[in-house]
This record gives C-alpha cells, structure tokens and sequence, in this order.
C-alpha cells in the first residue's frame, strides 16, 4: 500500500514549482535547489511527527515570534537546535500555521529553506 502524503492539504498552498519526493517513509518538498520541509507522519517516534521546516539557526526566534505553533525540534526528549524547526501534527492550529509557513515560502522569504548538495531530480 502506498504511503499517503500527510498534511496533503498543504500543497494547495505552495508554489507550482515544488518538488514531492518520498524517502525514508517521508516526504520531502523541495523548491529549486532547496530543500523546504518534511512531512512525517510515522508510528515510530510519533513524537516526531508534524511538518518540519528547513531554516538556518539566526532565523528560529523570528519565525517562531511570526508562527507561535512552530516548535523547537526536539529528538528524545532533548531539544535539538539544528537547521529544523517543528509544527507538530497535534499542535492546535496546525493548519493554519502550516498555511502561514507555506505563504512564506510562496513568497520567497530567505529565512525558510536550506541549499541541498544534490538538486532533487
């Protein structure tokens, strides 16, 4: 059975020119040669479900004060401050917070997305 795009709903928000990939029982989205966000919707670590978001460490308090459901990644219980930033998929908002992300990446804001070595194909 093929594993469904979680948070489909959000494609509707993002640009035309985005790229879907699936690996690692995830969805990658890419636009152009960055990558953007994950959806991950697994029953392992469900603690790590939700829509993560690719943006350097200098832009995670501004997007946080912009997004308030945006969370600090967290991996086992121990904050993790890399290059992700976290809606969780029980956040109360999720949608409309995932809607604001996606409005921000449509318009092209520099703080979201991360350059990828290798551009999806």
């Amino acid at each position: 059975m093929a594993n469904p795009v979680p948070y489909e709903f959000i494609l509707d928000y993002l640009p035309a020119d985005i790229i879907v990939k699936k690996m690692f029982g995830m969805h990658y989205i890419y636009r152009g040669k960055k990558i953007m966000l994950i959806l991950r919707k697994r029953d392992n670590e469900p603690e790590l479900n939700g829509i993560w978001i690719a943006a350097n460490k200098q832009h995670h308090k501004s997007l946080v004060n912009e997004v308030p459901e945006i969370a600090p990644f967290s991996v086992k219980g121990d904050d993790f401050y890399g290059n992700w930033l976290l809606i969780k998929d029980d956040a109360e908002n999720l949608e409309e917070a995932a809607i604001k992300v996606c409005e921000l990446i449509t318009h092209g804001d520099p703080r979201i997305g991360r350059l990828t070595e290798k551009p999806p194909l």
